[in-house]
C-alpha cells in the first residue's frame, strides 16, 4: 500500500461517516523506519509523523526538521520520567500520558521550559495489566488532575486489545472524551482506521502500511 491508497481510504471513510477528511490527521508511524523511506514520505509532502522511542526521535528528527518544514512529530510510546524533558524538547503532542508520576513531572517541566506538547491522555480501555494507560473508571479525575496542573491536555488515547471488537473500544474513549469536553481522539492503527474514523478519530497512527515492513536490526 502507499500513502495515497491511505490518504484516499481516509477520505472515503470520513465522507462515510458525514465528516471532512481534514479533520483526520494521519500519522505516519516511522519507528523503526530506515531514514531514505521517511524522506521519500517527507518528499511526497506529508509532514505528520510518529515514533514510540525518544531515542530515536532524537536521532533522526531534529535534521529532517531542519530540511523539510512544517513537520509535526507525535511521540506515541511509553514515555519514562526520566525522558520527559527530552520528549518535550522533541515533540509538537505526546499521547500516552499515562499516570499522575509523568503528569507531575510534565507539569514541573512545563513551568521551566515555559512551553510543553499538546498532550494526549492513554486510556487502557481493555484494562490489560501488561498495557499502560488508565483504566477508563479512572479516567474522569485523572483528567481533571492534569489539568489542575495546567497540561494541555487535547484529546485521549488508545490501543485496543487484538482480540476484541475495536469499535467497542472506540466507542467508549469517545465517550470518556465527550464527557470531559475533549475534542482530540488518537485512534486506530493499520488494520482498523476506517472504523475509528467512523467512531470520531482525529488522528489516525498508521506505519508499515505505508513505509513498508520494520526493518530491525
Amino acid at each position: 500500500m502507499s500513502l495515497v491508497e491511505i490518504q484516499g481510504r481516509i477520505a472515503a471513510a470520513a465522507t462515510a461517516a458525514g465528516r471532512d477528511a481534514g479533520e483526520v490527521d494521519l500519522i505516519a508511524v516511522s519507528k523503526v523506519q530506515p531514514d531514505e523511506r521517511v524522506a521519500a514520505v517527507l518528499r511526497a509532502g506529508h509532514r505528520s509523523f510518529g515514533e514510540n522511542k525518544v531515542q530515536e526521535a532524537a536521532g533522526k528528527w531534529p535534521a529532517f526538521k531542519e530540511t523539510f518544514d512544517g513537520v509535526t512529530l507525535h511521540l506515541i510510546g511509553p514515555l519514562q520520567t526520566n525522558k520527559a524533558r527530552q520528549a518535550m524538547e522533541l515533540a509538537d503532542a505526546i499521547h500516552t500520558l499515562d499516570r499522575p508520576k509523568l503528569a507531575n513531572t510534565l507539569a514541573r517541566l512545563s513551568q521551566e521550559m515555559g512551553q510543553c506538547p499538546d498532550l494526549f491522555v492513554q486510556v487502557n480501555t481493555g484494562e490489560e495489566p501488561q498495557k499502560a494507560g488508565i483504566p477508563p473508571q479512572e479516567a474522569d479525575a485523572f483528567i481533571a488532575q492534569a489539568r489542575a496542573l495546567d497540561l494541555p491536555v487535547k484529546g485521549l488515547m488508545c490501543i485496543p486489545p487484538v482480540d476484541e471488537e475495536s469499535s467497542l473500544h472506540f466507542a467508549l474513549l469517545a465517550k470518556i472524551a465527550a464527557r470531559n469536553g475533549l475534542s482530540g481522539l488518537s485512534m486506530g492503527m493499520s488494520a482498523d482506521f476506517e472504523k475509528a474514523i467512523a467512531f470520531g478519530a482525529t488522528h489516525v497512527r498508521v506505519g508499515s502500511a505505508i513505509f513498508g515492513d520494520r526493518v530491525y536490526d
